[in-house]
């Protein structure tokens, strides 16, 4: 694949991104309004409503944070091969300042959400009381202001520089990005394993998982590599970057995903695997309410759906050369990685049922589509490929051994 091929590709979102952008707009506000209507007219429904939240909140963060780690460690490793979708990725990470507004509602839902944010159960608790240093309301707002902070400013370096590279074609701009590239992932390392602490760990203030951020994290390499092979392969649907992103392309991605399935399914069993070892009750209550009243089918379902199913489907090189089969095993895998978050947080809201309920999905509904509405005005306005990174040539050169 030559230059001039890249050169004859469209590589901007035309009309049909506004008109997209809106409509996913509104059906995400429409979304909205249909699951406070819900949760109005069920009993105890505003309280399923918040853990409802935080499950499709966790979800759509998670996707946003794993752009932000595959952007950072694409400079980091100095990679070529990736340079056609990385535009896609810096896209998906742009959105961190909409999750950082849509973090507000988590506020508002907290004395609903953390049994800790209550000094009546504080005072009650001698495990609570000695928590409460790190574990109190005005604190954990200022972490979470603090990791959203990072997050934003670290997307709007790698994100801004790649755009601005795109004018200048300053080739020092990608010798800033990788010196910029090893600082920026300790803070991203730290930043997202306390944020997975606070949002979701401290749901059962009582116990505690020292993995618990690379778990999150893991599901997050997941579930963006899923949505970056969906998204690569609606852009050349839609007439975008036909030339530029080839099956080599689909290939890598395909193993990445593959890559991080298994380590998802690694790190999942090495929480399991010592708590069980273990058998100690403070620690291990967590796990049984997760295997009890219905629980363990969903636990089976992400043993199946998330790790399985997709180690089959992607062990062998022909599916990871097929495009539209690689797309199938993706949206599954996006899918199966909400089932993930809904298994982390509902069972502390309903323990004896493991049914969703209408409003979570619901919810779902609204936060994706006002997730890809926010994504589609990130990207619409800039070139969907770093037409002048010094990389490009290597990346349309790239082919798997």
């Amino acid at each position: 694949m030559s230059t001039p091929d890249i050169v004859r590709d469209e590589r901007r979102l035309g009309a049909g991104a506004e008109r997209l952008w809106r409509v996913a707009a509104g059906v995400g506000l429409a979304g909205i309004v249909v699951s406070v209507g819900l949760a109005f007219f069920t009993a105890g429904g505003f309280r399923r409503l918040g853990f409802a939240y935080l499950t499709s909140f966790g979800w759509g963060l998670s996707l946003a944070l794993g752009a932000l780690f595959f952007v950072i460690l694409q400079h980091l490793t100095r990679a070529g091969w990736s340079v056609v979708v990385r535009r896609l990725a810096e896209g998906v990470a742009s959105t961190m300042p909409f999750w950082a507004v849509m973090a507000v509602p988590v506020l508002a839902f907290m004395p609903t959400l953390y049994h800790w944010s209550h000094r009546d159960a504080v005072a009650a608790d001698a495990l609570l009381q000695a928590k409460s240093a790190y574990l109190n309301v005005p604190f954990f707002i200022v972490r979470l202001v603090v990791f959203f902070a990072v997050w934003v400013l670290l997307t709007r370096f790698f994100a801004g520089r790649s755009r601005q590279q795109d004018e200048s074609g300053d080739p020092g701009l990608s010798l800033l990005m990788q010196r910029r590239a090893a600082p920026a992932m300790i803070a991203f390392a730290l930043t997202l394993t306390f944020a997975s602490f606070d949002l979701l760990m401290s749901l059962d203030p009582h116990w505690f998982s020292t993995i618990f951020g690379v778990y999150y994290f893991s599901g997050a390499l997941v579930g963006f590599m899923a949505l970056l092979t969906v998204s690569a392969l609606l852009v050349q649907r839609s007439g975008l970057l036909r030339r530029a992103i080839t099956v080599e392309h689909y290939h890598d991605l395909g193993k990445l995903l593959f890559a991080f399935t298994v380590f998802w399914a690694y790190i999942a069993f090495s929480q399991y695997m010592l708590y069980w070892y273990a058998a100690i009750p403070e620690e291990t209550g967590w796990f049984v309410r997760r295997q009890s009243h219905g629980w363990g089918w969903v636990g089976l379902t992400l043993l199946l759906g998330q790790f399985l199913l997709p180690f089959l489907a992607l062990l062998s090189r022909a599916p990871k050369r097929r495009p539209r089969t690689l797309a199938v095993v993706a949206v599954w895998i996006l899918l199966v990685h909400w089932v993930d978050l809904y298994w982390l947080v509902i069972p502390e809201v309903s323990p004896q049922s493991a049914v969703p309920q209408l409003v979570d999905l619901t919810v779902l509904v609204s936060v994706a589509a006002l997730g890809v509405a926010a994504t589609v005005l990130a990207l619409r306005k800039h070139s969907l490929l770093a037409e002048r990174d010094p990389r490009l040539a290597e990346s349309m050169a790239f082919e798997n051994a």
